[in-house]
């Protein structure tokens, strides 16, 4: 994987608690990225991520906020009930317009915006989830030359999400989630890598 790589954003549904588990404890402790992810979750209720994955995750993981300058090192998760949304800066916005795909947060909103402020500096993630959510978005982070990942189907608690993303655009890996991890281990730190 390029070394450029600024930002990672990650979208899941159905099944992706179990999912980000597995990915987040990979990323490293001095990852030089910031990570966004947009999980689908019930709109009435507050959200328990950022409380639940900072206990599996070495990074900062906190719930995002509107107009927050994005800081690398930091995990940010949509809040319930808003769309998540990358400006320049960059920082972090949050909307309430129509859901897509009838969720909000969406993970098209995210990545198709993510892709405009990092376009080649962005890695995108699809992973399990039940409606077709993401896929354009992906597509937009290819046509931005960033890098695309989907979880294989086969190993998707719910594949229709994965399934999606790849019909609308084939992504540059299809991988599990062990594959997955293996490549957020490999991500950019601040510290100095040996040559």
């Amino acid at each position: 994987m390029r070394g450029d790589i600024g930002a990672v954003a990650i979208g899941a549904s159905a099944g992706g608690i179990q999912a980000l588990s597995v990915l987040l404890p990979a990323l490293p402790a001095a990852a030089a990225v910031a990570v966004f992810i947009v999980l689908h979750l019930p709109r009435n209720r507050p959200s328990l991520l950022a409380e639940v994955f900072s206990r599996k995750c070495l990074l900062d993981v906190r719930e995002a906020q509107d107009k927050e300058p994005v800081i690398t090192g930091t995990v940010y998760c949509a809040p319930p009930n808003y769309h998540l949304l990358v400006d320049d800066g960059p920082r972090l916005a949050l909307s309430v317009d129509e859901p897509v795909h009838h969720s909000r947060p969406s993970i098209d909103v995210l990545f198709e915006s993510a892709a405009e402020v990092y376009r080649k500096r962005l890695l995108g993630i699809i992973l399990t989830g039940a409606n077709q959510d993401g896929a354009q978005g992906l597509a937009a982070i290819h046509d931005a030359g960033g890098i695309t990942v989907v979880q294989t189907p086969r190993m998707a608690q719910a594949p229709q999400m994965v399934i999606s993303a790849i019909k609308v655009r084939q992504p540059d890996y299809v991988l599990s989630l062990d594959e997955i991890a293996a490549m957020l281990k490999a991500l950019p730190t601040t510290a100095r890598q040996p040559s």
